[in-house]
């Protein structure tokens, strides 16, 4: 059975990334205390603390354990493996905790670093115990079965494309539209500047998107996941059943995000008529492109994609909806200070990155 690059180490130094963001958020107010940075872990025991936090401090870095360790396990570590795995996530946290000793707005916390080291300690464990029990071997089997040898860099972005849609966006499944933030954070980046004249000036206002238009943007946000599925899948019946637990996935993550935004009684409040009709055109989208080979299901792909953002950034972000935003960006942990935000803003650009590489890899 021909060996497939494991995707643990990337997605592990991805979480990292998100750890190292959610806890030193908004990277602002840097000062100097006079103290140690560790001198946290002789500090008192926290006097207020929830049941909240402690899930929420054990659960963060259950995933950062399991990656580490599934990734030294890949490279044929054993006890070592869970080992380091827990140390490396201990580490991160030490640091993390270490480091907000310097911020004004977080708190370093012996407790907070014991419950991460925790959680460290429980995915290692979990990685270990599932290698020995033989279903990381299953699941490497599942891989070679269904996936074609090169689908690391198309697996990541398929385990990212539902954290893009915990952010709630503008249209069901509408990723990537970010033309007029950008516009905006570039004049005031270069306000009182002379760069500011070299900004190209918009002529014509951005006009809300068109209840078709809406449509169609719904259709190939749908598709979009289920192409990218078909690069790497080359049987038809597979293909079929991934495209369908793709676009199962994209509505439940909107249904859950729309309930932690307006309450669990708008969980479904985001499927209008538009959204109904999108999200048949794009299975039946889905459906029609299932004999597609894979370079053409690329070609697609990269077109969807295209068409997509440019309708999205032709459109302004309603006012209504950017008031919303606010209170959903003040939530505490589901969205990671808004990382999710941002992996739904860049998503569809890494995307289109990662198949232009795939273009050139195959012309080699």
């Amino acid at each position: 059975m021909e060996r497939h690059k494991s995707a643990a180490r990337p997605l592990a130094l991805l979480y990292a990334a998100l750890i190292v963001y959610a806890s030193l958020y908004p990277f602002t107010g840097w000062r100097d205390q006079g103290l140690t940075p560790w001198a946290f872990m002789a500090a008192p025991w926290p006097q207020y603390w929830t049941r909240f936090d402690i899930i929420a401090n054990v659960a963060g870095y259950v995933p950062m354990g399991f990656l580490l360790t599934l990734a030294l396990l890949r490279a044929r570590w054993r006890w070592p493996a869970m080992l380091l795995g827990f140390l490396a996530a201990a580490l991160l946290s030490f640091a993390m905790e270490s480091l907000q000793s310097y911020l004004p707005f977080r708190v370093a916390s012996n407790l907070d670093f014991g419950l991460n080291a925790a959680g460290g300690a429980l995915g290692a464990l979990t990685a270990y115990v599932l290698e020995h029990l033989g279903a990381i071997d299953t699941w490497r089997r599942f891989r070679a079965r269904w996936f074609v040898r090169d689908s690391r860099g198309a697996l990541i972005l398929l385990a990212l494309w539902p954290v893009g849609l915990l952010f709630p966006a503008p249209v069901a499944f509408g990723l990537g539209q970010v033309y007029e933030r950008l516009e905006e954070a570039l004049s005031r980046m270069l306000e009182d500047t002379p760069f500011l004249e070299w900004i190209p000036l918009r002529e014509l206002d951005l006009q809300p998107l068109l209840p078709g238009v809406e449509l169609i943007c719904v259709a190939l946000g749908g598709l979009v996941p289920c192409l990218l599925g078909y690069t790497v899948i080359r049987d038809t019946g597979r293909r079929a059943l991934f495209a369908l637990s793709a676009l199962a996935v994209g509505v439940l993550v909107s249904a859950l995000s729309a309930a932690l935004t307006w309450g669990p009684l708008y969980a479904w409040a985001w499927v209008s008529r538009p959204v109904e009709l999108g999200l048949l055109l794009g299975a039946f989208s889905a459906l029609t492109a299932l004999v597609v080979p894979a370079r053409g299901c690329v070609a697609l792909l990269m077109l969807a994609l295209l068409v997509q953002v440019v309708l999205l950034n032709a459109s302004p972000e309603s006012a209504y909806f950017a008031l919303t935003l606010q209170s959903w960006e003040q939530g505490r942990f589901i969205h990671f200070h808004g990382l999710a935000q941002w992996i739904g803003w860049l998503w569809p650009y890494a995307a289109f990155v990662y198949l232009l590489t795939r273009l050139g890899r195959s012309k080699e």
